[in-house]
């Protein structure tokens, strides 16, 4: 079986890898970009129906020409795959702002360069012979200097102390002592800190001087007048106090009116506001409630009579017997 004129009408249908330019363009794989200097067909660009299709070719071809160059680079094996290794760029491309302008000199920068000084950073790390290991050289577990002895390498023993006592190890419990306060201290600001974040102020100074504010309100309030009559500091600032909003006496007529219906409404209307099902069930418990307690106390008067009836019958039996 000839399957010859099959694979060509197939391959017809794809258009081959290789492009001819009368020109040959220029490449910048790294921003893989190609520059096609060749003229254009103007006659086919102001025609209507082929504009498209002639716009699309030739980027198909251009691209096509990238696709070559991409295939002839060196490849690498990584985790993501196999990756070509892209060249320099080409192109330069101008700057989007201006160039940043040199910093200006400061008083002392300028000094230093008249006179001549140089500034020589030193390593915060440094060699500790005796112990070989490096130490910072400041700060906690820094390491010691050249010729220079520990401040603690003899503790006196205060007077009247015991003699025997080791002062090491009370330097370290004091020193111990000292952390933990310090600990204390920065969790008591922190939660205050925190207070104050929460009540909206800034920092606790203000946040006390409102709960300050405060209860100096509320002391004032303490009076038998509220307040009214008791003598007014200087400087004192006047109290906020409550202010209340009453409706005119005599106003307008159509706004009372709908005011009015808009409160009846809420109680009868569709979307009422009071829970009818409830009023209905505590209805019901209030009639239990007074119909056990009538209940009770019929109970209780029965129960009284016959009390009564049978005290009165033993003492006519006592009568009738008499004394033995």
């Amino acid at each position: 079986m000839d399957v010859t004129e099959i694979l060509e009408a197939h391959q017809a249908q794809f258009k081959p890898i290789t492009v001819e330019k009368l020109v040959p363009v220029d490449f910048d794989i790294n921003m893989l970009a190609v520059f096609d200097t060749n003229a254009l067909d103007e006659k086919t660009l102001k025609s209507k129906l082929n504009t498209d299709k002639y716009l699309l070719d030739l980027t198909r071809d251009n691209t096509q020409l990238i696709v070559n160059e991409l295939f002839k680079l060196p490849v690498n094996s990584a985790d993501a795959g196999v990756l070509a290794v892209l060249p320099h760029r080409k192109s330069i491309i101008p700057r989007e702002k201006e160039l940043p302008k040199d910093k200006p000199l400061t008083r002392w920068e300028k000094f230093a360069k008249v006179k001549g000084i140089q500034n020589s950073k030193r390593d915060r790390m440094v060699f500790d012979e005796e112990t070989e290991t490096y130490k910072p050289r400041w700060g906690y577990q820094g390491a010691k200097e050249e010729g220079t002895v520990a401040e603690d390498w003899v503790i006196p023993v205060p007077d009247h102390g015991d003699p025997m006592e080791d002062q090491y190890a009370k330097v370290r419990e004091e020193k111990k002592g000292r952390t933990e306060k310090n600990a204390k201290r920065q969790r008591r600001n922190q939660e205050e800190g925190t207070a104050a974040t929460l009540a909206g102020k800034k920092d606790i100074k203000e946040f006390k001087k409102h709960e300050l504010q405060t209860a100096i309100a509320a002391s004032k309030q303490a009076t038998a007048s509220l307040g009214k009559f008791d003598a007014k500091l200087k400087h004192e600032t006047k109290m906020k106090g409550i202010t209340h909003q009453y409706s005119e006496t005599v106003g307008d007529v159509k706004a009372e009116k709908n005011s009015s219906l808009d409160i009846l409404k809420k109680i009868v209307g569709k979307n009422d506001i009071v829970n009818t099902e409830k009023a209905v069930r505590m209805q019901s418990k209030r009639e239990y409630a007074a119909n056990f307690d009538s209940k009770k106390k019929w109970a209780d008067k029965k129960k009284f009579e016959n009390k009564k009836g049978g005290d009165r019958d033993r003492k006519g039996d006592k009568k009738k017997g008499g004394k033995r």
